[in-house]
């Protein structure tokens, strides 16, 4: 029956008149940022989903943009990773980042490049920079995006059917919804992607591009700024990064999270890299800071093991977790949802299970990982 419904839904959608605003916008570009000398991982996250939503479409071309002092020797990667194209631009006034010859430089190789969808990185940086770019273009972008994907959409009230709408999801609502945002009505059409969200296509020297070599339209007023010394201190923490996350629940309390700290400290000790994450009910009741946190307002991770102790297992949270290798869940209730995306189980309180894997670990046990 629902078949039948679905054929005739369609049926209606395509007798509604197809609408191309696309003009000469083709294809997909994305922004590699570099931290410094380096590419930021999330460059090439977001280039691997490039690669995989060009598929939908009629031109398949990815460009990759990438800007700083010696940008040029990012090309290889780039391409190895999915991008068609390159535009460089190379400047020695650009080992660190600046807003306004960044924003320059972006929006000068768009209005050459004419993509009909531009992805950014949700990074403090990409934050600062798409919108700018976007108010500069004057088209609209969705920020922190979790999922995309490219299909037909109708607008029944304008009569409208468009074959190839980006469409660009993210949390809203206080995590409570997925909003699905769509405009195809501006190009390119742009969102910005939380790091860590999509995973890298692996590296394929066999793949052949083009680089091209970009200067932008510098003006004066590009250069009012300029960056004197950069001072980085403090520790960071690296979920992303880590081969194993121990998280905890708004219900282990200060105690409990104590009891993970020490557990985290542990298996460092054993050489194993280990972050300490938690769940946003931990962090909204003040037990760690917001850089622990795990789900779709905070980070999406993929370790080779996540260890949930005390979490419910709300979507939310999942959805930042559940493409780790390995999920190990510790929760005194039966019934909780976290069992149902766990590899492995143990129904206990954590009082019971923690303090006892503590001491095997000192005593020289260490998880068993792929790599």
């Amino acid at each position: 029956m629902s078949t039948d419904r679905e054929a005739a839904k369609l049926e209606r959608d395509m007798a509604v008149p197809e609408v191309d605003l696309r003009n000469e916008a083709k294809g997909i570009a994305t922004w590699a940022q570099t931290d410094g000398e380096n590419l930021h991982p999330a460059a090439l996250e977001i280039l691997g989903e490039a690669r995989r939503l060009s598929e939908k479409l009629e031109d398949k071309t990815v460009t990759s943009i990438v800007i700083g002092k010696n940008a040029e020797k990012h090309s290889k990667t780039l391409i190895e990773h999915g991008a068609n194209k390159v535009y460089v631009i190379s400047d020695e006034r650009l080992l660190e980042y600046q807003t306004l010859p960044y924003v320059r430089a972006v929006v000068d190789a768009l209005r050459v490049i004419k993509p009909e969808i531009m992805i950014f990185t949700a990074s403090a940086i990409g934050r600062d920079l798409a919108p700018r770019c976007a108010a500069r273009l004057k088209v609209g972008l969705s920020a922190d995006c979790t999922q995309l994907d490219i299909g037909m959409y109708v607008n029944r009230k304008k009569q409208q059917r468009f074959m190839h709408a980006f469409k660009m999801m993210r949390p809203s609502f206080g995590e409570s919804k997925l909003a699905t945002i769509i405009g195809p009505w501006n190009y390119p059409q742009s969102a910005t992607v939380r790091p860590g969200v999509f995973a890298p296509l692996k590296s394929d020297s066999s793949r052949k591009g083009e680089v091209v070599t970009f200067d932008p339209k510098w003006v004066e007023e590009d250069w009012l700024q300029s960056v004197i010394s950069v001072e980085k201190g403090g520790s960071r923490i690296e979920l992303e990064k880590a081969d194993i996350i121990i998280s905890g629940g708004k219900d282990l309390g200060r105690e409990g999270f104590d009891m993970l700290k020490e557990l985290v400290e542990s298996i460092r000790a054993n050489g194993q890299r280990s972050e300490l994450g938690a769940s946003r009910a931990a962090i909204n009741a003040g037990l760690v800071s917001q850089d622990h946190q795990v789900g779709q307002t905070g980070k999406t991770v993929r370790p080779e093991i996540y260890v949930a102790i005390g979490i419910s297992g709300a979507v939310q949270h999942i959805m930042g977790m559940r493409d780790s290798k390995k999920v190990i869940a510790i929760n005194i209730d039966p019934k909780a949802k976290i069992f149902d995306v766990a590899d492995y189980g143990i129904v206990d309180d954590y009082k019971n299970v923690v303090p006892e894997l503590i001491n095997q670990i000192k005593s020289g046990f260490t998880f068993e990982l792929d790599k």
